[in-house]
């Protein structure tokens, strides 16, 4: 077997573990969520796979990639494993949004936001950092570093999907019921906690093909390294979650401990290839303690209802995963990227200048992103309501909008 098929094997290995983060996402939102909603958000979580696979075939991996190939036109056969590996990287970047906008989302408006998001808003993000757009090219113009580097999607992936998220969240409003007339913010819990973290462990899972498959595509083996940081920094979140919420709340929490899992896992996915075990311990604790603290201040300060921490969990992890690589990237990998000789060094190894383009990064996903995103949904809002009816938010929205009652043998109807 020679090596173009074994790369070529390799990404749809990684292609097809990346599907069980789809998986895990299903089940982290619904865990997190309530049951008379059980079935729309996993219908949500299930469909974007559908419409984002369609939406990236028909226009997205020709934005991205700058090549014209609309509906994968005049695409070699070798190369079509790319496409399949990117096609489940914008599934989840799509996903995000789901987690923070359940409960309440119509689902017809959630359809043309699959399509919009997959076929226009992260395709052209992505070219700017990964098909050599101006993002990349920063350091060989400005002599920023590298330019932006993103090994893995920390901010194509995950910042931009969260970004998504905050702006849809802003604009469908907060759960009935979930502020009180002062402000103050009232729980809600989630109704299958178990699910939810069957659903983290899943990603977990997944996000070794998630980080590795990246490494399969450019031709580069150094998959073992990869795979130390994404397990250390994943540990490193979940246990300064713990920690965090042991001290300043007297006891543990499970389900923020699961996201601060994530948080790590978020985190390392830009610097994985760039940086050590030691610095991947600590950009995951770092991801657990900004995770936990980003929920209370989404929640509490901004007023911002997200019921799976979908906002804090991939958006402030995302920029923090940017940044990261900016700080300890150890100058032993990299040589020649985005056309700058050298290897890459962060801050803590004298480049300054990388860390000034990981900053660049995190404000240009952020600002393009919430800008487009915020206007769509927005004038989508105007076209076709985002949110449903009340009386239909009341009742809970499974068989209203998709047709389905997750747990037909129990009475959810009346539970708000």
């Amino acid at each position: 077997m020679n090596s173009t098929t074994m790369q070529i094997f390799w990404t749809l290995i990684c292609s097809f573990l990346v599907i069980m983060m789809q998986v895990g996402l299903a089940m982290v939102a619904t865990g997190f969520t309530r049951a008379k909603n059980a079935g729309h958000t996993m219908a949500t979580t299930m469909m974007i796979a559908a419409i984002g696979a369609l939406g990236y075939w028909a226009a997205g991996y020709a934005l991205q990639t700058g090549t014209g190939a609309f509906f994968l036109s005049d695409i070699p056969a070798e190369t079509l494993c790319i496409f399949v590996f990117q096609a489940m990287l914008v599934n989840i970047a799509a996903t995000v949004p789901t987690g923070a906008m359940a409960e309440r989302w119509a689902f017809k408006s959630f359809i043309v936001y699959g399509f919009f998001m997959t076929m226009f808003t992260y395709p052209l993000y992505a070219r700017w950092v990964w098909n050599g757009g101006w993002l990349s090219q920063l350091g060989r113009i400005y002599g920023l570093g590298h330019g932006v580097l993103d090994f893995a999607g920390s901010s194509v992936v995950h910042m931009a999907g969260g970004v998504s998220a905050l702006a849809g969240a802003m604009v469908i409003g907060p759960r009935m019921g979930k502020y009180k007339g002062d402000g103050t913010p009232g729980a809600i819990p989630g109704h299958h906690i178990p699910m939810a973290i069957i659903g983290c462990m899943l990603l977990f899972f997944g996000w070794f093909g998630f980080t590795s498959g990246q490494a399969a595509i450019g031709g580069d083996f150094q998959v073992g390294l990869i795979a130390v940081n994404t397990l250390l920094a994943a540990a490193g979140g979940a246990f300064s979650a713990l920690c965090y919420m042991w001290f300043f709340y007297g006891r543990p929490d499970l389900s923020l401990s699961a996201n601060g899992l994530l948080g790590g896992l978020v985190a390392i996915s830009a610097s994985c290839a760039f940086v050590n075990p030691f610095a991947a311990v600590l950009i995951g604790i770092c991801a657990g303690i900004l995770c936990c603290a980003c929920v209370f201040f989404i929640e509490r300060t901004c007023r911002i209802d997200d019921p799976a921490g979908a906002i804090s969990v991939h958006g402030a992890c995302g920029a923090w995963g940017l940044l990261s690589l900016g700080f300890f990237a150890d100058g032993k990998y990299g040589n020649g990227l985005n056309s700058v000789s050298g290897t890459v060094k962060g801050l803590f190894y004298g480049g300054a200048s990388q860390l000034a383009a990981q900053c660049c990064g995190v404000l240009a996903c952020f600002l393009f992103v919430f800008a487009v995103m915020f206007t769509f949904f927005k004038v989508l809002d105007r076209i076709t309501p985002l949110r449903v009816p009340e009386e239909v938010e009341f009742e809970g929205l499974d068989q209203n909008e998709v047709s389905v009652v997750a747990y037909p043998d129990f009475n959810t109807k009346s539970r708000r």
